[in-house]
């Protein structure tokens, strides 16, 4: 059974860091390419992030330069190390897999989910 654990989300101070995570179990983390989304108060869904392997990295635009995906195989774990965060980074942060590359906002375009970790940043 495919299960996705965000963690890592909080309260930070504008130009602050964090890092999330997403601990994967039921499949291998490779197998699937791998994204982060998220999801501001009263907004739509933005697709933040995604990777599979190796140097396959792909940002939005709000985020390209800030924020970094990595990946653990060993640990089966995802992670988006995000900097310089700012107001307009809060948000619920979703890890979400697809079979595809889908470069996109869609929610029908992922095929498994976290139930989310709350980033604010606020001072």
């Amino acid at each position: 059974q495919v299960h996705l654990v965000e963690s890592g989300g909080g309260l930070v101070q504008p130009g602050g860091s964090l890092r999330l995570s997403c601990a994967a179990s039921g499949f291998t983390i490779s197998s699937y390419w791998m994204n982060w989304l998220r999801q501001a108060p009263g907004k739509g869904l933005e697709w933040v992030s995604t990777t599979k392997s190796g140097d396959n990295k792909y940002y939005a635009d709000s985020v390209k330069g800030r924020f970094t995906i990595s990946r653990d195989s060993a640990k089966n774990t995802l992670y988006l190390q995000m900097n310089s965060l700012k107001p307009e980074d809060t948000a619920v942060y979703y890890c979400a897999t697809s079979p595809r590359l889908r470069l996109s906002s869609r929610k029908d375009d992922y095929n498994y989910w976290g139930q989310g970790t709350q980033v604010t940043v606020s001072s």
